[in-house]
């Protein structure tokens, strides 16, 4: 290493610059949230130029525009935002809580919980009630998905204390029944009623409404509070959870915090949108690979991210094989899976060079 270089390593490493190209980089974030915002207004079966959708939303001046902005583009884009943001919000929380870049919101089997519950009313709800019961299940579904956090977190915590690990696997061994119950209830179902299950668990926004959009939303802005506070504790957990008591954390205040956070944004997300793999995981790995692992950036950016990916998702799945729409958990599945192989390869080759 030469003389030289010294001062610009040195330079790059200092709280300043980390601070500004964090800076940098959420404000090119939101950028590219806008500009997908705009595409997936733009984008459908009716075409609709930048400078109509400006003009529909400022001054509602054409009434066939403002029915596609108002009705049917604008909550759909804007519900997209925001569950993507709860999605890549929560696989970032989750990652730092575990310490693991793997770590993700499905592992805790909220996921799992949802999908159990919205079976339950397609199936036996249907059966018992009709098709009405199908407006239940936003709601079952939520509620699935606490049920099964609350179970985590009893069996998890011992003596006051705890334990991410016993929550982990106890996460697995919940799914894993949760999934063995689901099947059954599949195997005595119609066959449209089957197809509405696996509609919703490959994912769709063709639901969008304004009520849903807000009922999501309003989520993500109350827990903001949370993750900022999230974002300076989950920094001292990294160091471990004896080094962060010492440094004066409550870790167990952080474990709950975590917990509680994770479940209310997955289970309100997976309510009104069904499953949609691979954003949690995905964007928060992305992101630390950037620009490092500082939560006070990586907690944001993860919602802009989030926002960003899957209203191009979204976006994608309207026009891909129009007029049908294709699942979105398809189309994030597609993303993100060769996306995450080849960071795992990366990581490898790094890993073998460095050796």
């Amino acid at each position: 290493m030469t003389t030289e270089t010294l001062p610009f390593r040195q330079a790059i490493r200092h709280p300043d610059y980390q601070s500004r190209l964090g800076f940098l980089c959420l404000a090119l974030l939101f950028a590219a949230m806008c500009a997908a915002a705009l595409l997936s207004i733009s984008l459908g079966a009716v075409s609709l130029p930048i400078n109509e959708i400006v003009s529909s939303i400022l001054d509602h001046a054409d009434q066939r525009s403002d029915l596609i902005v108002w009705t049917i583009r604008l909550p759909r884009t804007l519900l997209a935002g925001v569950i993507g943001g709860s999605l890549g919000l929560s696989g970032a929380v989750m990652q730092g809580l575990f310490r693991n870049p793997l770590a993700d919101p499905g592992l805790t089997g909220v996921s799992a919980g949802a999908a159990l519950a919205a079976v339950v009313i397609i199936v036996l709800g249907q059966n018992a009630f009709g098709t009405q019961a199908n407006d239940w299940l936003p709601l079952a579904s939520f509620c699935g998905g606490l049920a099964v956090t609350v179970i985590l977190y009893a069996i998890a915590t011992s003596g006051g204390r705890t334990s991410v690990t016993r929550m982990l696997l106890a996460g697995i061994a919940i799914g894993s029944v949760a999934g063995a119950v689901t099947g059954l209830l599949i195997f005595v179902a119609s066959e449209q009623q089957l197809r509405e299950f696996t509609f919703w668990t490959l994912g769709s926004l063709g639901g969008a409404t304004w009520y849903k959009f807000f009922l999501v939303g309003a989520f993500l802005v109350v827990t903001v509070p949370i993750w900022q506070w999230l974002a300076r504790s989950l920094d001292k957990l990294a160091l471990g959870e004896t080094e962060a008591a010492f440094a004066g954390l409550s870790v167990e205040r952080v474990k709950v915090a975590a917990i509680v956070l994770t479940a209310l944004l997955t289970g309100v997300s997976v309510s009104v949108s069904g499953m949609i793999g691979f954003v949690g995981l995905v964007v928060p790995h992305v992101l630390r690979l950037v620009a490092g692992p500082a939560h006070g950036f990586l907690l944001p950016a993860s919602v802009l991210l989030g926002a960003t990916l899957v209203m191009l998702a979204d976006t994608f799945s309207r026009i891909a094989a129009a007029p049908a729409e294709l699942p979105i958990g398809i189309v994030t599945a597609c993303l993100g899976g060769p996306l995450f192989l080849w960071m795992l390869l990366r990581d490898r080759r790094l890993s073998s060079g460095l050796a």
